[in-house]
């Protein structure tokens, strides 16, 4: 007689999310889905992405038409939280061309909508009853830290300002960018010039700080032959070379206030004169500027006037240090790495353990310019496959730069009669995070979420262990 087993337990119930800013178009699959699966809803992909760090979804339904950018970056930014599931991308307005850009950025099917509820099941049960495999670690960082307008990063804060150059780079207010020396602000410009509707036109910049102050107003306005000693023929200016396109003004906080004056008068009539001319041109430019200073301390001290602060500060951003900016240090180190390696013809192919473990953990005081000379550096000095720690520089080896350290009193001279025992900070850091898998079975996501980083960083940190036979080590 076969023994009895009792009834088997149900199979927990699927579940769907729909990403959709449509209120009508995200009910109605959600209706319709609801009789297949337990649905949820967001409304903006940020939403959607804040959802999927609390669940992981059978199925996810990407609205392209509020995605707000396009399918690749949508779908990297989705792929980035660790949702390894099917993707169906829908649109209002598909066309073949859209159809295809989103199937090649890894979407698992694509509709036009709006769809019967009878296609809507149809295709949400054939998606969630494939076999979808996980995405390896190398290829979903790969796919999330894909380039948006130059800048590489995933990191919230890096989300949060990609979102917010989308949102600015259509309108023709003035942008003010701050952000400490080395964080990416004329990256930023260009950005916002790529996706604003000037780019058949010029993007032209003007760094402030490094012309001479007898020379920078020739530079922005140009001047006519005769106009100054040296003025052998009439040139034009940044303005009129920038019209209809953007001018950027870089550390615009180190302009002379006369001329301030004179760019202020500009901004409100939007006519320039020439030095030693006494015609108007008409000039139509989009203003971007940007410091690495406080401006508001430098109009309180009389050094930047208040009334061309608030013309020019209509729509601020703020560009984050990278010490802000997580697991984006390791991601832009590999992608200098990899391009410097392949112009000066060298063979890395990646950081060792230790290596990774002090890039990861620098302060970086000059951000991603101070990265980028550093790694740089090190390709033209150094060949291999990996890069050690002992190719770093010193200062980085030994933390002259703590990332995030707080201060503590010194403590009192005394004399030591044993070195203390330090273990590396890889070996801490590798016992942290198995301590934290270990306390949640195993359960990736979960530990990552108590640790406050990446899974794709526990993903990379054990590739990284086990390919350097450090799997049992520590």
């Amino acid at each position: 007689m076969m023994p009895f087993e009792g009834p088997e337990e149900p199979a927990p119930p699927r579940r769907v999310l729909v990403i959709e800013s449509e209120p009508a178009a995200r009910r109605t699959a959600c209706k319709a889905l609801a009789t297949i699966a337990a649905c949820h809803e967001a409304a903006s992909l940020d939403e959607g992405l804040a959802a999927l760090d609390h669940r992981d979804p059978d199925l996810l339904v990407l609205g392209l038409d509020s995605a707000g950018g396009t399918p690749e970056e949508a779908i990297d930014l989705i792929r980035f939280t660790g949702y390894e599931g099917p993707i169906l991308a829908t649109s209002a307005r598909l066309s073949l061309g859209l159809a295809v850009e989103t199937m090649r950025a890894g979407a698992s099917d694509v509709a036009a909508v709006p769809l019967s509820p009878a296609e809507w099941t149809r295709r949400a049960t054939r998606l969630m009853a494939e076999e979808w495999p996980a995405l390896k670690p190398v290829a979903q960082e790969a796919r999330s830290l894909t380039d948006f307008e130059g800048f590489i990063g995933s990191s919230p804060a890096m989300r949060e300002l990609y979102e917010q150059i989308r949102r600015v780079a259509p309108s023709r207010a003035p942008v003010f960018v701050t952000g400490e020396s080395g964080t990416g602000k004329e990256v930023t410009a260009q950005a916002i010039h790529g996706r604003s509707g000037r780019t058949r036109d010029r993007f032209v910049a003007i760094n402030c700080g490094a012309i001479p102050k007898d020379l920078m107003e020739s530079e922005i306005f140009g001047h006519v032959k005769g106009a100054f000693t040296g003025a052998t023929e009439d040139r034009p200016g940044a303005a009129e070379l920038a019209d209809g396109g953007t001018l950027f003004l870089d550390e615009i906080c180190e302009m002379d206030l006369a001329l301030q004056t004179k760019l202020l008068r500009f901004i409100q009539t939007g006519e320039v004169r020439r030095v030693g001319d006494t015609k108007l041109r008409k000039v139509d430019v989009r203003f971007v500027c940007a410091t690495n200073r406080d401006p508001l301390a430098d109009v309180a001290a009389g050094r930047f006037r208040e009334d061309l602060y608030y013309r020019l500060c209509v729509l601020p951003l703020h560009l984050p240090p990278l010490r802000k900016r997580g697991d984006d240090v390791v991601a832009l180190a590999e992608a200098f790495l990899a391009r410097f390696s392949a112009e000066e013809g060298r063979h890395f192919r990646g950081f060792d353990a230790a290596a990774l473990s002090i890039v990861s953990g620098f302060a970086w005081p000059g951000n991603v310019r101070q990265l980028q000379n550093v790694i740089r550096r090190l390709v033209v000095m150094h060949d291999g496959d990996r890069v050690t720690a002992a190719m770093l520089p010193l200062a980085l080896a030994h933390g002259s730069q703590p990332l995030e350290a707080p201060s503590a009193p010194a403590a009192p001279a005394t004399t030591l009669t044993t070195a203390p025992r330090i273990e590396p900070f890889w070996v801490q850091e590798k016992r942290i995070i198995e301590e934290a898998l270990a306390a949640f079975d195993g359960n990736l996501s979960r530990a990552a979420a108590a640790l406050e980083i990446s899974p794709s960083t526990i993903y990379r940190k054990r590739e990284a262990w086990a390919r350097d036979g450090l799997a049992a080590a520590g």
